[in-house]
């Protein structure tokens, strides 16, 4: 077994269950994580279990919003595929000569399929917006940073 390094116990760990339950994934996805680079590989105790710092945990938790936000679930995308199907079958069940009140019912139906798609895509756009907001706000002050560098650069003393 290669030398593992030696966790600092001045600093709280987390051992795996811990951090899944307060992250809300599963132990296999932080070992998938750990296996695809996305999560550095912990620390581990002599018995080999591993160890997570506050900064994994965060850095799980990070992992997660941005799957949130960049990604569909698999429940939403159910959901929008069996909105869809049903949709289809609303538009089978439709005959013109149906009387008003039959109408209206599958019409309700349908607006409220409708809706519940859009909410999903809405509550998504939202999120990207917000983050589209912070990156940009970022990007200003690095350029900010970069124009105040540039200036200190100028106004430096040749020797």
């Amino acid at each position: 077994m290669p030398d593992m390094p030696v966790p600092d116990m001045t600093e709280a760990y987390l051992q795996i269950g811990e951090v899944a339950e307060r992250t809300g994934v599963t132990q296999r996805t932080l070992r998938f994580y750990e296996e695809k680079g996305l999560l550095q590989p912990p620390t581990r105790m002599e018995g080999g279990f591993r160890l997570y710092s506050e900064e994994d945990v965060n850095r799980v938790e990070h992992i997660r919003r941005l799957q949130d936000l960049l990604g569909v679930t698999l429940a939403e995308i159910k959901e929008m595929v069996d909105a869809e199907g049903i949709l289809r079958e609303l538009k089978a069940q439709y005959r013109p000569e149906s009387d008003v009140t039959e109408k209206r019912r599958q019409l309700e139906k349908a607006i409220a399929v409708v809706s519940q798609q859009h909410t999903i895509v809405a509550q998504k756009a939202e999120q990207m917006s917000e983050m589209k907001a912070q990156l940009e706000e970022r990007l200003q002050t690095f350029s900010r940073w970069e124009k105040e560098l540039q200036q200190m650069e100028h106004k430096a003393p040749v020797a």
